[in-house]
């Protein structure tokens, strides 16, 4: 349940990105990057912070090491990079390439969004288990207060997005819809 959103908030939209909206979810991807467009309005209406993330994890160390799940290791084809169509930034929005699940390691997301004196981030995209937890857990351990919009985001499998929202999120922060959030924020 939200019991607040900081005046000092940003939106952080992960992985809206064709290569990643094209994986099989378990939630209709067109749901997701609506309630993410609504999300993106009300932030930009409030004049506060949105922040679109894209992962490109060519040439990145990780891809490397051993482990069982098989990794892409190859540069991504033209335009799987690219914002998903439903997705509109503006040019003063803030854009992030990440190499990894957070969207704050290595990408200086920490510094920008303290010199705007952010104080809270409310999350959303794809895939729940993987960018979303592993930026939320990363904004946690920052100090951030953490909102997550709970239909604004789907996994691949059921069992990693609902043990997310069951297991994880609680831990991290606060938990809403998009119409909830939206009704939160200040200036909205």
């Amino acid at each position: 349940m939200i019991t607040a959103i900081d005046k000092n908030t940003a939106l952080v939209l992960i992985d809206l990105q064709n290569n990643i909206v094209a994986y099989p979810t378990v939630h209709p991807i067109d749901d997701i990057i609506k309630r993410s467009a609504e999300l993106m309005h009300a932030f930009h209406t409030a004049a506060l912070p949105v922040v679109i993330v894209t992962v490109d994890t060519y040439g990145a160390p990780w891809t490397h090491a051993r482990k069982e799940a098989k990794q892409n290791t190859a540069p991504a084809p033209d335009g799987a990079l690219d914002i998903t169509p439903g997705i509109k930034p503006r040019e003063t929005d803030i854009f992030i390439v990440k190499k990894t699940w957070s969207a704050f390691h290595e990408t200086g997301l920490h510094e920008i969004l303290q010199e705007r004196s952010i104080t809270n981030i409310v999350l959303g995209g794809v895939a729940t288990s993987l960018g979303v937890e592993g930026t939320a857990r990363s904004a946690s351990a920052l100090g951030y207060n953490v909102t997550f919009a709970i239909d604004a985001m789907t996994d691949i499998t059921i069992e990693a997005h609902d043990r997310s929202l069951k297991y994880i999120f609680p831990r991290i922060g606060e938990s809403g819809t998009t119409e909830k959030i939206i009704e939160q924020i200040p200036g909205a």
